[in-house]
């Protein structure tokens, strides 16, 4: 068996067109977009290309649309630039948050001294959406809400519409790291009343190193990082110009097909869940992942039904039979640290049981699957 590769909520394959493109960029298209002449034009066009064609797939402005080294940059600049120059006072979000979110919260929370307050959550670890309204009418505060769309963790979908229909109600502003939707559903901001939205082009076939942040031009930010004019004087630092080109084509390819892939890939977790639960019937399922209506199509979180002592090896194993998968999500991987999404909807018991994160993409087959899950059988029942 070749390797498996189910791990695209941590990064995904770059599309070949997308290399490509990406290989022109860099050979033909050098000029610093800064520049006045031919070559810096034609680097400047590609970028503004680029900025239109992103707006236009959200129902966005142009302007609305700043090019940024990926989410966690989007993340922080968003938060920190509206507790600077928004007057926010409170941030309201979830203890399952990306970290990216919640350690720019807690910095704030230090630097600034905002108030924090986390939502309660629900069983599955969805937003309590009743104490959300309640920390919303709680005091005359100004408040910011950021709660992310999709779960990169266990896959939960936050309903965005209902979230940003409180906030809008109750003069609050709202953000969402939506850097595991953008690229896998539809989207648009003139109907949903959201102020903040992130992306990393590496979630959806594209390069790492690049995203964007969606920020509506109502809210009149200041730029966080300074040096030259570039992004509308919002974000400086020379553009590069083949990551944008590169973001572009994923972009657009990614919303070409989405409807087709999208249903290929809901039918390889359709078969996944059904497979592992006739191979393993004790596994469980963790957040919302069983259920499709409330869980993203492009992952699944499985509790393996296991010692904490056999646990310890699992992934040295998966990863000697050449399948990769997170243990959390890869972000911490390295801090030799627990999920922190799972540790708060989790009982005690099942948080000594191994879970483990498997994501998928179009490049990803049946045949990968069977081969997963009777590796997974194999190493349950020794």
């Amino acid at each position: 068996m070749k390797p498996v590769y189910f791990d695209s909520a941590a990064t995904t394959q770059v599309r070949e067109e997308v290399i490509q493109v990406m290989q022109e960029t860099l050979l033909n298209s050098y000029g610093n977009p800064s520049s006045t002449h031919a070559y810096g034009r034609a680097s400047k066009s590609i970028i503004e290309t680029t900025r239109k064609i992103i707006a236009k797939e959200l129902n966005a402005s142009p302007q609305e649309i700043i090019f940024t080294s990926g989410g966690t940059e989007a993340d922080n600049m968003i938060l920190r630039c509206a507790v600077r120059d928004a007057n926010v006072t409170t941030i309201i979000t979830s203890p399952i948050e990306h970290h990216a979110v919640l350690h720019t919260v807690e910095e704030l929370r230090n630097e600034y001294d905002v108030t924090v307050e986390y939502v309660k959550l629900q069983e599955c670890g969805t937003p309590d959406y009743a104490d959300l309204e309640r920390l919303l009418t709680a005091n005359d505060e100004r408040k910011l809400v950021s709660l992310m769309h999709v779960n990169n963790e266990v896959g939960n979908i936050l309903d965005i519409d209902k979230v940003s229909m409180l906030c809008k109600a109750n003069n609050a502003l709202f953000h969402s790291d939506t850097v595991q939707s953008i690229g896998h559903y539809k989207w648009d901001v003139e109907k949903t009343p959201i102020d903040f939205m992130t992306a990393a082009a590496h979630k959806f076939h594209g390069p790492k190193g690049i995203g964007f942040a969606f920020i509506r031009k109502s809210n009149t930010l200041k730029p966080l990082i300074f040096g030259g004019s570039q992004e509308r004087g919002f974000r400086a630092g020379t553009e590069p110009t083949h990551n944008i080109k590169g973001l572009e084509t994923a972009f657009v390819l990614a919303y070409k097909n989405l409807e087709d892939e999208r249903v290929y890939v809901e039918g390889l977790k359709g078969y996944f869940k059904s497979e592992i639960k006739k191979a393993i019937p004790e596994v469980k399922f963790n957040g919302n992942c069983s259920d499709d209506s409330k869980s993203t199509y492009t992952l699944i979180n499985v509790c393996l039904p296991m010692s904490a002592e056999k646990a310890l090896t699992l992934q040295f194993q998966l990863d000697l039979k050449g399948v990769a998968c997170s243990k959390g999500s890869a972000c911490q991987s390295g801090s030799g640290k627990g999920s922190h999404v799972l540790a708060h909807i989790l009982d005690e018991e099942d948080q000594k049981k191994p879970s483990i994160r498997f994501s998928f993409c179009k490049y990803n087959t049946k045949e990968e699957i069977d081969y997963v899950i009777d590796t997974l059988k194999e190493f349950v029942e020794k």
